[in-house]
């Protein structure tokens, strides 16, 4: 009996030496993620040390102690799980650090998003105020203007989308226009509100950087501004197929998170709190039917137009992407109206989907 015992209980080296190879291959891959997970985590939190610490001059010398610290856990702590727990510990006390980074509204801004919009909703009446509508002369030299702007929510017919391209194809910026009876639209671009002498960087934008600002604006502001004065910029402007009560919904719960963005300011976020994920968080939340699936072309947003139409969020008129989105193509249109009252109108007129919009039966006058 003894015997069988002793066969019975192996030394752990042994029981390891005598794994099949898949198995082998099995645990080492586990392993080899595990400190591929515990690397990207201390990657992270050095570059949160080096962008969120608030004394520049503290910035390096963080970052040094934490991976110095990394470094000697790993050399002097025993055994691979307690080396791993102990890194871990070290990620959580930066992450606890962190988290509780507030933001600001009171900062020294940038001229075009130095006021916030809110709005006050009475019914079906909403008066939103600091509504852009600046007058350009180039893309830095412009005339301010801030607006206090009246609308009725049941003259909401249908909700458009404009997509900006700079440069890369895989990235855009999105902005959500809402079409009224009266022929009057109002566009909302969620953006990075910057300080003075800030620039956006894509790799700051993963962290407490910049603070999120909803810019609420006319369409000879936001959509001219990028396709008239900003250079090598191509604006594209598709009709989205929302019905008229989904749009008014939309609009609605846009304007609940620009009252919130007023009263407390929130941080931008390139992966959780973007121009793209903002708009498929609204979207959502009002959604007549299903959402569509969470898609990669949501995060490389220079393909969420490509998405969007796959799930028949555009209004297609026949065409396969490819053509729809040729025509959609508005930057000479724009040019051509300017500074035009009626821009809104001529940068539509003659592309696929913009047909005038019949009233919804469904609805009181």
């Amino acid at each position: 009996m003894s015997e069988q015992l002793a066969r019975r209980s192996t030394n752990p080296r042994q029981a390891r030496g005598r794994r099949s190879a898949p198995a082998r291959l099995i645990f080492l891959a586990g392993c080899g993620l595990v400190w591929l997970a515990l690397l990207l985590l201390t990657a992270w939190a050095a570059a949160a040390l080096y962008f969120d610490v608030p004394l520049k001059a503290a910035r390096v010398p963080a970052v040094a102690t934490y991976l110095g610290g990394i470094a000697a856990l790993l050399v002097l702590v025993p055994g691979q799980i307690r080396k791993l727990s102990a890194c871990l510990v070290g990620f959580a006390a930066v992450l606890a650090w962190w988290l509780p980074i507030e933001p600001s509204n009171d900062r020294r801004w940038l001229s075009d998003v130095a006021r916030t919009a809110w709005a006050d909703i009475e019914g079906d009446l909403v008066t939103i105020h600091n509504v852009r509508n600046f007058s350009y002369r180039t893309e830095t030299d412009y005339t301010v203007r801030w607006e206090t702007r009246s609308y009725h929510i049941r003259q909401i017919r249908g909700v458009d989308l404009f997509v900006t391209f700079w440069g890369s194809p895989w990235i855009a910026h999105p902005i959500l226009s809402f079409q009224f009876d009266d022929g009057r639209y109002v566009a909302f671009s969620v953006e990075t509100r910057k300080e003075v002498g800030e620039v956006y960087s894509a790799l700051k934008g993963f962290f407490r950087q910049y603070e999120l600002v909803y810019v609420v604006g006319d369409e000879r502001d936001l959509i001219r501004l990028r396709a008239n004065y900003r250079k090598g910029e191509d604006v594209y402007l598709y009709r989205t197929t929302a019905t008229a009560r989904a749009a008014r919904r939309l609009f609605v719960d846009y304007l609940q998170k620009v009252n919130a963005l007023h009263r407390r300011a929130a941080f931008y976020n390139a992966v959780t709190s973007n121009c793209t994920t903002n708009i498929r968080i609204h979207t959502t939340a009002v959604a007549e039917a299903a959402p569509a699936p969470w898609n990669w072309r949501l995060l490389l947003n220079g393909k969420a137009d490509e998405f969007a139409y796959d799930h028949g969020r555009l209004v297609r008129d026949g065409l396969p992407f490819g053509e729809l989105k040729r025509l959609a193509h508005i930057d000479e249109a724009a040019r051509a109206a300017d500074n035009s009252p009626d821009f809104s109108r001529l940068i539509r007129e003659g592309r696929p989907g913009f047909v005038p919009l019949q009233a919804d039966p469904t609805q009181p006058p």
